[in-house]
């Protein structure tokens, strides 16, 4: 478990990725040299990622899947042969009515059809079912928000794989890189934040803020769905929610530092009008989670 300054630590980059080491130090009330010494150690010991995710529009990768397998055999290896798929960005063992959940984004419901048939096919796979998102209301590790119209130059896609790699790369490297000044090189890496092209997160360790807890919700509504899924929302401890057409109408996540927490999140949701839980399940060992997605690769002039 981590200490209270490291618990914040970890909070404020989970907002923004890239706060400076001076922002931070005030916000925790320590020097910034004592602040830059406890980031490095949380990042080197792999508390938190910070990355840079990219928005699904600027990749073409808005077909999102949620997919229930059930396996004869190994979960775990059939887990671990589904997570090896690119277009997988999350996968984990579960307990309940299913083995294990994944989520799949593609550029098309073509592509997505076609990376569930993959599924089928891996060894073990006795039945897929997909839940097809359409609207993500909540995702605390990904853009939602509506892209904004903005043109991209090939020193842009390269900003944009270099933060997808390392999201608190020093200007100093990124424009080394890139061939510009630093001034110029962090005018372009904040107006593709503020555009919302990119958000550099912090991806933190559950375990180390104290979620020993995470699990997964199909919901039924009746009524405005939109309404439903924006209370949903809300509630404490969730911080995933999509809307789409499947078994469910809402699939969502949640996390709670126990599982007597887990059950009042869970009781939270049940208590939102016109929602109902029709499968809960819980979260064993999540076996990937990464939202890394393929750039074209544009070199620039002159590399």
């Amino acid at each position: 478990m981590l200490d209270a300054v490291d618990v914040v630590l970890v909070r404020e980059l989970q907002r923004d990725g890239r706060a400076t080491f001076q922002a931070l130090a005030d916000r925790v009330g320590l020097s910034r040299t004592a602040v830059r010494a406890r980031v490095q150690n949380l990042l080197e010991t792999e508390v938190v990622r910070v990355v840079g995710i990219v928005h699904a529009a600027v990749v073409g990768a808005e077909a999102i899947g949620h997919v229930s397998v059930t396996v004869d055999g190994s979960a775990r290896k059939v887990a671990a042969a589904i997570a090896e798929r690119p277009p997988v960005s999350f996968a984990a063992l579960i307990a309940g009515p299913h083995d294990l959940v994944a989520q799949v984004r593609t550029r098309d419901d073509a592509a997505l059809a076609a990376e569930v048939d993959h599924i089928r096919a891996v060894p073990g796979v006795r039945s897929a079912e997909v839940f097809r998102s359409v609207t993500t209301v909540r995702d605390t590790h990904a853009v939602v928000r509506e892209l904004g119209d903005i043109a991209l130059d090939d020193i842009d896609w390269r900003l944009l794989q270099e933060l997808q790699r390392d999201g608190r790369a020093p200007y100093t490297r990124l424009a080394h890189i890139i061939g510009l000044s630093q001034a110029a090189t962090r005018a372009r890496v904040v107006r593709l934040m503020r555009s919302g092209v990119i958000q550099v997160t912090g991806l933190a360790d559950p375990l180390a803020l104290g979620a020993a807890e995470l699990g997964g919700f199909g919901l039924v509504v009746t009524g405005g769905l939109r309404r439903v899924a924006e209370a949903v929302a809300e509630q404490d401890g969730v911080r995933y929610v999509a809307t789409g057409f499947g078994r469910y109408d809402i699939v969502g996540q949640a996390e709670a530092a126990s599982r007597a927490e887990m059950v009042a999140v869970l009781d939270a949701i049940r208590a939102v009008p016109g929602a109902t839980v029709r499968e809960s399940w819980h979260h064993l060992d999540v076996i990937k989670e990464s939202y890394a997605v393929e750039l074209p690769d544009k070199p620039l002039n002159g590399g």
